[in-house]
């Protein structure tokens, strides 16, 4: 089977966040499962293209609106990623250095999605599948669907993840005729509240639509900026995947980026000699649980409920515990967390910006991992804390309430709270400190955690069950 997969992101070429992760995972683990997995992406002036070589496999024009530019598509020669890696090269328009935030968004992946249908048109050997992902290429089903010039690939099955519903990609009417010419009565397949939706067409359009977690499916129906009726109505075409990790890049075993290597049998001793590195380079007592954070510092990720929280577990409860911040986001709240430093400097710390390194080590040291989310489709940094034996502490959403199980049920593993609240953290805080006072339990409960297997390996069976079964109807 033929599958190819269309993203913005894709690790270790270009990442954000969950996505690119996942881009970077799937197709290799579905190539190992025998099937031919080919990943497309913008082409991004970043280290990994300069660093590796690239063959140019296409060539020809794509016309956005009144502007017609040459593209190019280019395959990495070694497929040293464990699949094919393609980058849609397009002068002035994809060859920038960053992934978002640009004022011409809208075309840039516009663009990028009509020259991947154009190239895909040309291929000898058509996909059996395209495999879409969030709304950057929201529109692929719609055009195959509803285009004069893709009639001939309409019958390829298309598959839409939703990785975060909270981007739609909305963009006004008068870009419309960015679009190849459709047929003008299926218009509304590209509507959401008179505005053009990628994300809400591609629901409307595709053949099967996934999430990134059964418990993501649910809210998607309450709570999706405008999109719940449309989840409601298509409910049976969607299906709830959880993700996996490379456990490959993710093993605290054979880790490169670790101070000391370990494993489950012997992971009181290798946490607690990675922690020694951490407190070493932080000023932080050994003796002392250390909390920390992964991630970006927004609002949904509940990053603005880290600064109070911390301030009053360290004023309240007489600095019995260290904490340690690593991310970037919101200004405001980056300089909210960077003022703590002036109050509590042997107790607290933070990172501000993106350390892939450092990020590994964390979860190493760390005893535990806060995530007070008010939006997680999926989550993977819980995934990583429970690879490498650090207690998740996680609110009670999406993906995370899916795959952390609380202490208190049978057979649990990770704190748990219901509202993205200060005093919920506060309250969590307290618990993980009283776990923590007990050797026995804490290894105990990281040795359960280590023995679950969140590999992509039955994540990437699951999307080959999908792929089946559209391939058969």
């Amino acid at each position: 089977m033929k599958v190819l997969h269309l993203s913005a992101e894709c690790y270790p070429v270009a990442k954000v966040g969950g996505l690119a992760d996942v881009a970077g995972s799937l197709p290799k683990f579905q190539t190992k499962a025998g099937v031919n997995a080919m990943m497309v992406m913008p082409y991004y002036e970043r280290p990994f293209v300069a660093d590796n070589y690239f063959e140019t496999v296409y060539e020809a024009r794509v016309t956005v609106g009144a502007t017609t530019l040459p593209f190019t598509v280019m395959k990495e020669v070694s497929d040293q990623l464990g699949f094919e890696l393609y980058l849609v090269h397009i002068p002035g328009v994809l060859d920038r250095k960053d992934i978002y935030g640009y004022e011409d968004e809208t075309e840039q992946f516009v663009a990028f999605q009509i020259a991947s249908l154009d190239w895909i048109l040309s291929m000898e050997q058509k996909p059996d599948i395209i495999h879409c992902h969030d709304y950057h290429t929201g529109l692929v089903p719609f055009l195959m669907t509803c285009s004069y010039r893709y009639k001939s690939i309409e019958a390829i099955p298309t598959v839409f993840t939703i990785h975060n519903g909270q981007y739609q990609g909305w963009f006004g009417w008068e870009k419309y005729s960015y679009l190849p010419d459709v047929d003008s009565w299926k218009w509304g397949l590209l509507d959401w509240g008179g505005t053009i939706n990628p994300m809400a067409s591609a629901v409307k359009c595709c053949w099967k639509f996934t999430t990134v977690s059964p418990g993501y499916l649910e809210e998607l129906k309450t709570s999706s900026k405008g999109l719940e009726s449309l989840f409601q109505m298509e409910e049976a075409k969607g299906m709830g995947i959880v993700n996996g990790i490379d456990t490959e890049v993710w093993n605290p075993a054979t880790d490169p980026m670790l101070p000391l290597n370990y494993n489950a049998d012997n992971v009181s001793k290798g946490k607690q000699e990675n922690k020694r590195f951490l407190c070493k380079q932080f000023g932080f007592s050994l003796k002392k649980p250390l909390f920390a954070f992964i991630g970006r510092l927004v609002e949904d990720k509940g990053a603005d409920l880290l600064a109070g929280s911390i301030s009053r577990v360290l004023t309240e409860l007489d600095g019995k515990a260290s904490f340690l911040i690593l991310g970037s986001g919101d200004r405001a709240i980056e300089q909210e967390l960077e003022g703590l430093k002036d109050f509590f400097k042997k107790n607290y710390n933070v990172c501000i910006g993106y350390d892939e390194e450092l990020s590994h080590r964390i979860y190493a040291g760390a005893d535990f991992l806060l995530m007070p989310s008010r939006v997680e489709p999926c989550g993977l940094n819980q995934l990583y804390a429970l690879r490498y034996g650090t207690v998740p502490i996680v609110r009670s959403t999406g993906g995370l309430k899916d795959t952390i199980k609380d202490i208190n049920e049978p057979e649990g593993y990770g704190i748990r709270f219901e509202q993205p609240l200060m005093s919920d953290v506060f309250g969590t805080v307290e618990r993980a400190l009283e776990l923590s006072q007990s050797a026995a339990d804490m290894r105990q409960v990281r040795r359960r955690m280590m023995a679950l297997d969140y590999s992509w390996d039955q994540a990437a069976a699951q999307y080959m069950d999908v792929y089946r079964q559209l391939k058969t109807n």
